[in-house]
């Protein structure tokens, strides 16, 4: 993302964020409802739904009419192809790390990212070119009012490189943080919840509790599982001298399983843990991560946990969740900390 966005980014998530954005979660709610009702009814009233890619739609559908003014079917494309880049450039880096010499090797697996960063950079910028010519310059402050700024933003000072280029790589970082770590948070929640059900009535009678819920699945599982900054001086960490430029990665994992932060049951489900909000249940308080830290917090944290208490209070005043049989517990790591084969849950209709 680059930088010199990143403060206009934040004024206009702000925006949207207090100008309808309940309404908007609610309308990209509502088929995820509908479908599962109607499997539901033609199983007799519960039955295994595998919720995966009914979250996923449904968040990307609430990111595209935030920021992009397109509703998930348009943008269903351009969130295709970025899943196939993120499971693509997971499994490379799995095999092979980071090395930046294997990357540029003309092997079959990067012809294949390569070929996908350049279909999602014509679809982004046929998308841009699209809300351009639709909405004038005059809407920065709609609902594609973010979109509008990245754009407007390509053609100001100081950003480097080229317009196309600022627009492209700015549109990727708002899909993929928008929707896929809000619906990766959603799923793991529900598989909490079904697995802890006394927790699960909790969270459907009283707001607060929902809110522990969530807070506590982002520490278990933190979607975004590393955080990287770049050292602007030397420094000393531990024992270890950190020269000036040097990246360091940070696994989330590690600060929110830490017993010396959480106590001894760091490795459990225990929301109640939050009840004095995250002060109260980790000391310093900025151990826990889960939408980063300092300048570069998450700026769409608004909208996720707004997106994630709206979601599941739908779903839990709809439906009741239980452990399904067939669920492999298999946390993997492609870019998002994700269910290995799917979260199956049986569901039941109240």
């Amino acid at each position: 993302m680059a930088p010199e966005f990143f403060m206009d980014k934040i004024k206009v998530c702000n925006a949207l964020y207090m100008q309808g954005m309940i309404q908007l979660i609610e309308d990209a709610t509502a088929p995820l409802l509908e479908a599962w009702e109607n499997i539901l009814d033609s199983a007799g009233g519960s039955t295994e739904i595998v919720v995966d890619d009914y979250l996923r739609n449904m968040s990307a559908d609430v990111i595209a009419r935030a920021c992009f003014g397109s509703s998930f079917a348009k943008g269903e494309e351009i969130f295709c192809m970025l899943r196939k880049l993120q499971k693509a450039i997971s499994q490379q880096d799995a095999f092979v790390g980071l090395s930046a010499l294997w990357k540029h090797l003309p092997t079959k697996s990067n012809r294949e990212i390569r070929n996908l960063v350049e279909k999602v950079r014509l679809l982004i910028l046929e998308l841009a070119k699209a809300n351009v010519n639709e909405n004038g310059a005059e809407n920065a402050a709609t609902h594609n009012g973010l979109l509008r700024a990245i754009v407007n933003g390509a053609h100001g000072a100081g950003h480097g490189g080229t317009a196309e280029d600022f627009i492209v790589g700015n549109c990727k970082t708002i899909y993929f943080a928008g929707h896929e770590t809000t619906a990766v948070t959603a799923i793991w929640c529900l598989m909490l919840l079904a697995k802890h059900p006394e927790w699960q009535e909790r969270a459907r009678i009283e707001a607060l509790e929902l809110t522990m819920v969530i807070q506590e699945t982002l520490r278990l599982y933190p979607p975004a599982s590393l955080m990287m900054r770049e050292a602007l001086t030397d420094i000393k960490i531990g024992d270890l001298d950190v020269p000036r430029g040097t990246i360091v990665q940070v696994t989330r994992s590690m600060l929110h399983l830490d017993k010396e932060v959480w106590g001894p049951d760091a490795e459990e489900f225990r929301p109640g843990r939050f009840a004095n909000g995250v002060a109260g249940a980790c000391k310093p308080a900025h151990l826990y991560t889960p939408f980063g830290l300092g300048h570069r917090t998450c700026i769409g944290q608004n909208l996720a946990m707004t997106e994630l208490k709206l979601v599941l209070a739908r779903l839990l005043s709809r439906f009741a969740f239980s452990p399904s049989p067939t669920y492999r517990h298999a946390p993997v790591f492609r870019l998002t900390i994700e269910p290995g084969f799917g979260m199956p849950l049986v569901a039941k209709k109240l």
